[in-house]
C-alpha cells in the first residue's frame, strides 16, 4: 500500500533531481497502482532524465495506449526515439504531435521530416 506521503516523497526526488531516488519510489507507487497516469509520467520523464532511454521509452507506450493524445508524453517518446538515433519512428511520432497540437514547428526542425 501506498500513501500521499510515499507520492510526496518521489515529487521531492524528482524535483530535486534525484531520478534515481524518484525511479524508485515512482516504481513502488505503480506496483501498488497501475493506474496512477501522474506516477507513470514522471517516472517516464525520471528514466529519460537519466538516459534510461529504452525503459522510458515503454513507460511512454504505456502511457499513449491510454491516451493516444497525450502531447507531452508524445514528444516525450519522440525525444526518446531521437536520443536512440531512430529517426524515422520519431518522424513518425511527431506527426502525430503536429496533429495532436496543430503547431508544425514540432515537426519542421527534425532531419527526417525536412
Amino acid at each position: 500500500m501506498t500513501t500521499i506521503y510515499d507520492w510526496e516523497a518521489a515529487l521531492l526526488a524528482f524535483n530535486t533531481r534525484d531520478y534515481a531516488g524518484a525511479i524508485d519510489r515512482l516504481t513502488r507507487i505503480l506496483q501498488a497502482q497501475p493506474g496512477h497516469t501522474d506516477a507513470r509520467e514522471y517516472l517516464a520523464r525520471a528514466y529519460y532524465l537519466r538516459a534510461a532511454l529504452k525503459p522510458a521509452e515503454e513507460q511512454a507506450r504505456t502511457i499513449l495506449a491510454a491516451d493516444p493524445t497525450n502531447e507531452y508524453i508524445t514528444l516525450l517518446l519522440a525525444r526518446v526515439l531521437e536520443r536512440q538515433s531512430r529517426h524515422e519512428e520519431a518522424a513518425g511520432v511527431r506527426r502525430v504531435l503536429v496533429a495532436l497540437t496543430g503547431d508544425e514547428r514540432h515537426g519542421a526542425a527534425h532531419r527526417a521530416m525536412a
